[in-house]
């Protein structure tokens, strides 16, 4: 099924003792805004693991295949949509041909799930086009500041026999010990509508968000889970209230003696108009209904 409303919504989640997505440009170390000291996770940080979730429900089966993934070789995936029209690809272009064109584009979001959510650029030496995707995501920035801590830690193993004679050897790892992150994400019904981004992928995303850290435990990570999934449900395609305006009906503040952040409980989450459970709905706004999905 199509879709036929435009969706926003806010996503919260938190992360204790562990690092929810280090930075290859400093150590591996938090991201963090250098300037106000609130974390950072990158919202290719979140799509990847709604990428592992939906691949591990679903196998990696047609048409929930994943198309960013480990060790997968994108010319040898793109040739799969020509040899299924017995088309031949031409170096780094598409088939002069419109609708062959379209054939080869449309292939890949059949198959693909992340391609139709999140839109992919093809246009490699097995030139399948561009798709822009219907789900966008911001930043994950935590609503207080986070420190990182860095810990020294040791192994009785070494890795060559010339290191036998040492007792051990030393290594790092950095964490934060809590911090409270909030994303928005936007859903284009339009959008969704090239792509083939239907309801039932949408039911998807929303399980994907509320389940997905259950399935990505590690120990870089800490204990990471989802805290609340408000969507924001429109009328009409176009929309019927500015994002940025239900986005500030939702908000997270420290309990009045806090200080230093440890767990969950440290913090009110507000909606206006009333707190919300898991499954509860109402009216957000004209014509705008906001549900909490977890």
């Amino acid at each position: 099924m199509t879709l036929n409303n435009r969706y926003d919504f806010v996503y919260l989640f938190d992360v204790k003792d562990g690092n929810p997505n280090g930075d290859p440009d400093a150590g591996n170390l938090p991201r963090v805004d250098a300037e106000t000291g609130r974390g950072l996770v990158t919202d290719v940080c979140l799509k990847r693991k709604v990428r592992n979730y939906v691949g591990l429900k679903h196998e990696e089966k047609p048409p929930y295949e994943i198309y960013v993934k480990e060790k997968a070789v994108l010319n040898l995936t793109h040739k799969r949509a020509y040899e299924e029209y017995n088309l031949k690809p031409e170096e780094k272009k598409l088939p002069k041909n419109i609708e062959d064109a379209k054939k080869v584009t449309g292939f890949m979001c059949k198959n693909f799930y992340d391609i139709r959510a999140f839109g992919a650029v093809m246009s490699t030496e097995v030139n399948c086009g561009q798709v822009r995707g219907p789900v966008q995501l911001t930043f994950a920035r935590s609503v207080d500041p986070v420190v990182a801590s860095e810990h020294a830690i040791t192994r009785m193993a070494v890795t060559n026999e010339k290191d036998l004679e040492k007792e051990r050897t030393m290594g790092r790892k950095f964490t934060i010990p809590y911090g409270l992150y909030r994303s928005h994400g936007f859903i284009s019904a339009h959008l969704a509508n090239q792509t083939g981004f239907g309801e039932n992928d949408l039911e998807l995303l929303w399980e994907a968000f509320c389940n997905m850290f259950e399935h990505d435990r590690s120990a870089a990570r800490g204990e990471m889970t989802a805290r609340g999934l408000y969507v924001f449900k429109h009328d009409s395609q176009l929309g019927n209230a500015h994002a940025s305006e239900l986005f500030e009906k939702i908000k997270a503040n420290l309990k009045d003696g806090v200080t230093a952040p440890r767990d969950f409980e440290d913090y009110n989450i507000s909606v206006e108009g009333g707190s919300m459970k898991p499954g509860d709905s109402r009216q957000a706004a004209p014509g705008v209904i906001i549900i909490r999905k977890c």
